[in-house]
């Protein structure tokens, strides 16, 4: 085992063309450190609809210059075979280590196979990217991010010539052509012949981003936003001017891309202590709401004050707000979400006699549902203009939450107060999250079918009315690794996450309000409600 794994290192060697990697694998075969060898040549990153992800690094388990040419090599033999021979592939990147590198030989190698290839200007938004896809007729595009993993990661997300994510049976073709790739010499990779396209691209998404608001609405919301060492800023300032909103007050410290993100533990508003720096900024500057984008800035949180602090919302809430403000201007068309968000906004839908559907989890699901006009998914994830891009997108979505911040503040009204609103309307939908990152794969696996063999009969004394095993399949939806289980007044999903170590568990809880009165008693409830669910939950998975 020893020799045949120094075997197929140095075999690895020989064949890697980047001088950082060769000399980190260098020096662990010179160590003989076969614990760190395994690690690296133990399988190969797995191509799935999340493309490929993981930390950068030599080997066939990292990300690395090796790893994306035959993912590359991959999808141009997978296009070729679709009969795209000598279509468009655009190729975007974001400001992570090694992502221009990644996108410059994803351009070589689509130019080899004798397709054309074109690559966005700079690192620029993952929705640029998605917008450029259907605006330039590509058959295909690749963006380069690993959205908002930590610094050490990096990714590789595949797109169709729709505009949206690749889904079953295309990601398995795709896998099955990187796998018959052999030696990286028969991979041509030309040193020109690719186009780097010029700020026309850009011009052209901006100009959309006007779209997505009303055309005499007030622009007076003041924001603060974060870039979250992304980069988001230049493209986010750009549409706020260009709408005549409040130029935002930026955090400082996180406005410029920064592939090591010094300022962050994770780079992504969900992880604790992320927003801290923005709150601070909140406090000095007194704006109407705070504004971040994850790293690739496909991705938009929202923070307000509530009471003498500042809170970020939910993607929930968040998604309901966008709802009722889109309701209310009278858009026209599906409203979709993925099963692991609230379903506040089905009933949002139903009183506004709009269609409403329910997807598997991930915008690649949510953005191929028919005549589409809005959809989100909690992990804050927004599409508020999917003609334009077919998938989420930070920037608009952050126009979107803040001409509804406008109108309220000439009402003398604010997100909170539209939220108290819907609560009573419709009933209080008060969402949570179980989240646990492991090290060890397989406390996953027997959480899950620890799961399966016992499923719980009841949760914070609620009976579980329904329990789902999702990997059969629904009448409304395709197969997926996941559990559901409907209670008396609540639900549940337990899901292992498709793009990081985490088994993530989705709650929510439906508490009827007489009246805005009852809102506080109602929250207490839900608040009581979720922490006991959470509980139980974790006893019966075992985590």
């Amino acid at each position: 085992m020893h020799d045949d794994l120094i075997a197929r290192a140095q075999a690895w060697l020989a064949e890697d063309p980047d001088a950082d990697t060769r000399d980190e694998l260098a020096e662990l075969i010179d160590a003989k450190d076969t614990a760190e060898l395994a690690a690296r040549f133990g399988g190969t990153l797995q191509f799935g609809t999340a493309g490929l992800r993981g930390e950068l690094g030599a080997g066939p388990m990292r990300m690395n210059r090796t790893v994306v040419i035959r993912a590359a090599a991959g999808l141009a033999a997978y296009l070729k075979k679709q009969g795209q021979d000598g279509g468009l592939v655009v190729i975007g990147y974001d400001a992570r280590h090694k992502s221009e590198d990644f996108a410059r030989d994803t351009a070589a190698v689509m130019t080899g196979a004798g397709l054309r290839a074109a690559v966005l200007p700079r690192p620029l938004p993952t929705p640029v990217l998605a917008y450029a896809i259907r605006h330039l007729g590509a058959v295909a595009g690749v963006e380069v991010t690993a959205s908002h993993n930590p610094p050490r990661d990096n990714g590789y997300k595949v797109y169709l010539g729709d505009g949206s994510q690749i889904v079953p049976p295309a990601d398995a073709e795709i896998a099955a052509e990187i796998d018959a790739i052999g030696s990286l010499t028969t991979v041509p990779r030309p040193t020109t012949g690719w186009e780097t396209l010029d700020e026309g691209v850009l011009d052209a998404y901006l100009a959309r981003t006007d779209a997505v608001l009303a055309q005499d609405s007030p622009r007076t919301a003041r924001t603060v936003y974060t870039a979250m060492h992304g980069v988001g800023k230049d493209v986010l300032l750009a549409a706020f001017a260009r709408a005549g909103f409040p130029e935002p007050v930026l955090v400082a410290e996180q406005a410029e891309p920064d592939p090591d993100f010094p300022t962050v533990a994770f780079p992504n508003p969900e992880e604790p202590g992320a927003m801290d720096l923005a709150f601070a900024k909140a406090r000095e500057t007194a704006p109407d709401l705070v504004v971040a984008n994850d790293p690739d800035a496909d991705r938009c949180a929202v923070a307000v004050k509530d009471g003498d602090a500042w809170r970020m919302l939910r993607g929930d809430e968040v998604g309901a707000l966008l709802a009722a403000h889109l309701v209310g201007r009278g858009a026209q068309g599906t409203f979709a979400e993925s099963i692991v968000s609230s379903s506040l906004l089905g009933r949002i839908a139903e009183k506004a006699n709009l269609p409403y559907e329910e997807t598997l989890t991930g915008f690649k699901w949510i953005a191929r549902v028919e005549g589409l006009r809005y959809g989100y998914e909690e992990a804050l994830g927004y599409c508020v203009d999917p003609d334009g891009v077919r998938d989420k997108d930070g920037i608009t979505a952050a126009l979107l939450i803040t001409e509804l911040a406008s109108e309220l503040k000439e009402r003398g009204r604010t997100l909170l107060d539209l939220l108290d609103d819907l609560a009573v309307e419709h009933g209080l939908h008060a969402t949570d999250q179980l989240s646990v990152r492991v090290e060890d794969l397989s406390v996953i696996a027997d959480a899950m079918r620890r799961l399966r063999e016992r499923p719980p009969t009841e949760l914070a004394g609620l009976a579980v009315t329904r329990a789902e095993d999702l990997t059969r399949g629904t009448d409304r939806l395709p197969p997926t690794d996941g559990l559901r289980y409907t209670l008396d007044g609540a639900r549940v999903i337990v899901r292992p996450s498709g793009t990081e170590p985490k088994l993530k568990c989705y709650l929510e809880v439906v508490v009827p309000v007489a009246g805005h009165s009852a809102l506080p008693a109602a929250r207490a409830r839900a608040t009581e409600l979720l922490a006991a669910i959470k509980r139980d939950l974790s006893a019966a998975a075992g985590i």
